[in-house]
């Protein structure tokens, strides 16, 4: 028995041992992985520059390799930003070593903003004279086919899969599930348009929200089969009928209408690439990912180097608008006002680029920032660029910026608010059999209440808080968009507008993206030369490593193990967190 103890002790002894020597290990090499993030990066003079669509692309690209580092499978997966693609894509056609650009294509999506984003950027890129060309092995989906028509030449894999549709907007809706339960979720909206809370409220979408809806889904298809019209030389008619009649489930037809140039195996589309890039007839030329190509200098010109004086802010908000500090994937409100008010009160920056993709969220949270935004408008230049959504209170908090751009593809306005109090006493009482008894001091102390209904005069109330709030929301776009209140509110109700509709409405300035952004922002602080600093301020590397080892691989575990359920479990999740009245657009809206 003793030495049955004593064989069991070393073996736990030796478990112990050898899991602390490899999280050692494993921290050491991570470590040197830091080490060498930022380290200057070399590339032949006979370079191809890879955009891989087939990865997730966010509005930030973190420039350390734990961004990158998937602690459920051990992979480093790069994840660059619409800001490195951008840069890199501007450095890469004055860079003589890079001949050209590859798109490589895959099956994740981006939204539609984004890959209108994108596909500008190349076409500027394009001007340098340099090839661009995309491949895709297995799928492409409509976003990859949409950026990909800029391209010189499409290939695909003669097995692939290339989709061409139309798109479409899902709405979940809760009402049957919560009614089984025995939750009444109850709520009180200004706006009829306000659709976000119609999923607790019914089985089918109202006449408004599916009026606004058609509309915005039209007009951003519109724009993207007027862009392939033009630089494919298809008639939108055609396309239409493409799309009408999954024409492209054949690739042999979809060749023969122009969509695509050439089937071919990944081999025959090196050897294709290699005639482009030139160079050696026995070498092929170097394939470079943007992550790396994020390292790598490239001279600017003298007058650059020289007169680089100014500095540019790009705050780049990005997420669901929250109290406090908030996290990596959504805006909180106290971290980004307190960036925004470092930014006016020191004296390193000519000007803002507020960067916002947000369907808004929490009210107070985004007067909070709101404050700011109007505080820092008064004393520098302040230009917002708009990502796939900006809405509600991502445009509250845009509102008091000097020009606003977004994308045709954009969708905006949502100038509405709205509050949710479930009553669980169905569900406890009925279905759990649970009694609850309340003792309190005062009439409402215990308001509101999940264990009971909330009775007229406490409904009373909680309206006039949400009229107050609208009021005050409908006041302030009034004021930074010099509008009239009663225009706005005219156009506000919740009504969610796409790219060209808000230009037109007055609540956005030009169509544009990113870039257009920053320039005009320089052109206001008038800066011949600039700086771009991307804040807030990431978390340090190894901050970042101990999150992904704890808290975020429960999310990357559900994620991968739900699939394509993920977004159903991460928006009922997510509808948790809505406390307080909230201004955020309508429903969690899935545009594929």
């Amino acid at each position: 028995m003793k030495s049955f103890l004593k064989q069991t002790l070393a073996t736990i002894t030796g478990i112990i041992i050898a899991s602390i020597l490899f999280f050692i290990i494993m921290i050491g090499s991570l470590g040197a992985l830091v080490a060498s993030a930022d380290k200057p990066a070399t590339i032949s003079k006979n370079s191809v520059l890879v955009l891989n669509t087939g990865l997730v692309i966010p509005e930030r690209g973190l420039n350390d390799p734990f961004s990158t580092f998937d602690p459920v499978d051990f992979t480093l997966k790069p994840m660059p930003g619409i800001n490195d693609i951008i840069r890199n894509l501007k450095k890469a056609a004055r860079d003589e070593r890079i001949k050209g650009v590859v798109i490589e294509n895959g099956p994740a999506l981006h939204g539609w903003s984004k890959a209108e984003e994108i596909r500008d950027a190349l076409n500027k890129f394009k001007e340098s004279g340099k090839f661009v060309v995309s491949y895709t092995d297995y799928y492409m989906t409509q976003e990859s086919y949409y950026i990909s028509t800029v391209a010189d030449k499409i290939f695909l894999n003669p097995v692939a899969i290339l989709e061409f549709k139309g798109i479409s907007s899902d709405i979940m809706f809760y009402k049957k599930a919560l009614d089984k339960i025995g939750v009444n979720v109850q709520v009180i909206r200004h706006g009829t348009h306000k659709g976000a809370v119609e999923p607790f409220l019914g089985n089918s979408l109202s006449k408004e929200n599916r009026s606004q809806i058609t509309r915005f889904i039209n007009g951003i298809w519109d724009n993207v089969i007027s862009d392939i019209s033009s630089d494919r030389n298809i008639l939108p008619a055609t396309l239409n009928n493409i799309a009408d009649n999954l024409l492209t489930t054949s690739l042999k037809q979809a060749m023969e209408l122009n969509l695509i140039d050439d089937l071919l195996y990944r081999d025959e589309f090196k050897l294709s690439v290699k005639t482009l890039a030139g160079g050696e007839e026995d070498k092929d030329p170097d394939y470079i990912s943007m992550s790396k190509y994020n390292n790598v200098h490239v001279s600017k010109t003298d007058e650059q180097e020289t007169k680089n004086k100014g500095r540019i802010a790009v705050v780049i908000a990005e997420g669901t608008i929250v109290m406090g500090r908030g996290t990596s994937s959504n805006i909180g409100a106290n971290h980004y006002a307190s960036t925004i008010r470092k930014i006016r009160e020191g004296d390193r920056y000519d000007a803002i680029v507020l960067r916002i993709n947000s369907p808004g969220g929490n009210a107070m949270a985004s007067d909070l920032i709101w404050r700011e935004v109007d505080l820092a408008a008064q004393e520098m230049p302040v230009v917002v660029s708009m990502g796939n959504y900006a809405a509600s209170g991502g445009y509250y908090i845009a509102a008091p910026a000097d020009v606003i751009y977004a994308q045709n593809t954009t969708l905006t306005g949502s100038i509405g608010v709205f509050g949710l109090i479930p009553d669980a006493s169905g569900l406890m009482e009925n279905k759990l059999g649970i009694n609850t008894e309340t003792v309190k001091t005062n009439k409402f102390s215990d308001s509101p209440s999940v264990f009971r209904s909330l009775d007229n005069y406490e409904m009373e109330v909680i309206q006039q808080n949400v009229d107050k709030t609208y009021d005050d929301f409908i006041t302030k776009v009034s004021n930074g968009r010099d509008i009239e209140k009663s225009v706005v509110d005219k156009m506000g109700e919740g009504q969610v507008y796409y790219g060209p509709d808000a230009v037109e409405k007055g609540l956005v300035d030009h169509i544009g993206g990113l870039d257009d952004a920053i320039e005009e922002a320089a052109r206001m602080a008038e800066l011949t030369a600039f700086t771009i600093v991307e804040l807030p301020v990431v978390e340090d590397t190894y901050t970042k490593l101990m999150k992904s080892l704890t808290g975020e691989i429960r999310s990357r575990i559900i994620n991968r193990e739900l699939g394509a359920f993920a977004p159903i479990y991460n928006d009922l999740n997510e509808v948790r967190s809505l406390e307080g009245v909230q201004a955020r657009i309508p429903y969690f809206i899935n545009i594929k």
